[in-house]
């Protein structure tokens, strides 16, 4: 954990240490950061005016040298199948941004954006047009979380940092999620119920896999080999399916933590019996979990979601290889489910017509 504290870093994404730091330069006691934390993330408020335990003069001064990161609720769209809700949020530089909520019977689960847009391009992810936008802070991550559970009114059970973005092409801001969201003084989220997807970015497999953190790291794989994961993951092209293959296996090493596959399932492109087995050949030495996933259609690609009968016999046909296979369960397929559809239907429409 690092004791500098960075020029650009908002409150709301520093450890109690760093806030320590900040109360001792403004003369204040120390104490004082566990105020200043728990009104952050306990109590969650939005403005240093409903910090009462705070001395007034410490709160102006606070709000004039560091403003509080706040995100806005722009649209809800509800399932009427699930319940599934996805949210749509504008930064305060006015990017937007978007995350999931989704009630499982053993909890809810939020599904939340590390980047606006992403600069991976990965051909059937609608986050993807129109590129990498900016990182999101910490906080940003935070109150995602934060602002879903207040509009639920329910308690958060998982957390998936599998939306717009890709995580470890932010990955200090990352760190500092995964720290903040599991620390026993704030939201105190085991770190067991966090996943983080990544498509690949190799080195950085490996530096998460030194931190021993105990999260379910989740790989986009998509495809058996080389060749067919080129076609539908740029990526692939700086980093070759064995190096990502044994940087998973490194973290598994390192942490203990079993592997999570995803696999969206591309009609004609990844789905035959041969890519079934060629796959599990690939993987069959790491304990791992394969996620099939029937591929969200998205206007602005060609691709769409393999017969329902080909992912069950591609299904059938892992499992007849002992890999640990399950199809994830469609949610909200009557909203802008996929990842980045509703932010991308946003920012297409006319500036008269988006909602303030």
């Amino acid at each position: 954990m690092t004791e500098r504290i960075e020029n650009n870093l908002d409150l709301r994404s520093m450890y109690i240490e760093e806030l320590e730091q900040i109360m001792i330069q403004m003369g204040e006691k120390p104490f004082k950061a566990r105020q200043l934390f728990d009104w952050l993330h306990n109590k969650r408020v939005d403005s240093y005016d409903e910090m009462t335990n705070l001395s007034r003069p410490l709160r102006e001064k606070l709000s004039c040298k560091y403003p509080l990161v706040d995100i806005k609720v722009v649209e809800v769209q509800e399932s009427r199948l699930d319940g599934t809700r996805k949210f749509l949020f504008r930064l305060g530089d006015g990017n937007v941004i978007e995350s999931v909520w989704m009630k499982y019977h053993h909890g809810n689960s939020i599904c939340i954006s590390s980047q606006a847009g992403c600069r991976m391009g990965c051909k059937f992810c609608a986050s993807a047009i129109g590129g990498l936008v900016r990182s999101l802070h910490a906080s940003e991550m935070l109150e995602q979380i934060y602002k879903i559970s207040e509009v639920t009114g329910e308690k958060v059970s998982n957390i998936v940092v599998m939306g717009t973005g890709e995580p470890l092409d932010n990955y200090e801001n990352l760190l500092r999620f995964i720290r903040l969201i599991s620390d026993a003084r704030g939201m105190n989220l085991s770190q067991r119920n966090i996943t983080v997807s990544t498509c690949g970015i190799v080195p950085k497999m490996y530096e998460l896999a030194d931190e021993k953190f105990q999260i379910t790291l989740a790989l986009s794989l998509h495809a058996p080999d080389d060749e067919k994961r080129k076609e539908l993951m740029p990526v692939a092209n700086k980093y070759a399916f064995k190096e990502v293959l044994d940087a998973c296996r490194y973290y598994f090493k390192k942490t203990g933590r079993r592997i999570t596959f995803e696999y969206a399932l591309v009609a004609g492109k990844n789905d035959s019996e041969r890519d079934a087995r060629l796959l599990s050949a690939q993987i069959r030495d790491i304990n791992c979990h394969v996620n099939l996933i029937p591929v969200n259609p998205v206007r602005e690609r060609d691709y769409v979601k393999s017969d329902k009968n080909v992912v069950v016999n591609f299904k059938n046909k892992l499992e007849k290889y002992r890999i640990n296979v399950t199809i994830r369960r469609e949610m909200g397929s009557d909203i802008d489910g996929a990842c980045g559809q509703l932010r991308r239907k946003y920012i297409d429409k006319p500036e008269e017509e988006r909602k303030t």
